[in-house]
């Protein structure tokens, strides 16, 4: 069965960093683009950070740019995402996310990892 298992979060002071994992099961991964959401308390979920199947193209939100860095490795099945310079306003759930288009949506979600960001 299709499973993205999320790792890496935790509790970080202003100003640090954090590496998120997660590792993909059960789909062909290389064809899927990847993707980092995050929602906070009382907040709709935004996408943070994508990248498309092969690796070739990334983009982020406004929010993040310069900070956090979306990674892909085929070979293995594992998307990261790497934040530096974390604020508060960081702070949220986040998702990994895998999308293919193939005459419908294919849309797979993890289970989120918390970070907060907090002296």
């Amino acid at each position: 069965q299709v499973q993205l298992v999320e790792s890496g979060g935790g509790l970080v002071q202003p100003g640090g960093s954090l590496r998120l994992s997660c590792a993909a099961s059960g789909f062909t991964f290389s064809y899927y683009s990847m993707n980092w959401y995050r929602q906070a308390p009382g907040k709709e979920r935004e996408l943070v950070a994508g990248i498309t199947s092969n690796g070739g193209s990334t983009n982020y939100a406004d929010s993040v740019k310069g900070r956090f860095t979306i990674s892909r490795d085929n070979a293995t099945n594992m998307v990261y995402l790497q934040m530096n310079s974390l604020k508060p306003e960081d702070t949220a759930v986040y998702y990994c996310n895998a999308r293919w288009y193939a005459f419908r949506k294919y849309d797979y979600w993890g289970q989120g990892t918390q970070v907060t960001v907090s002296s």
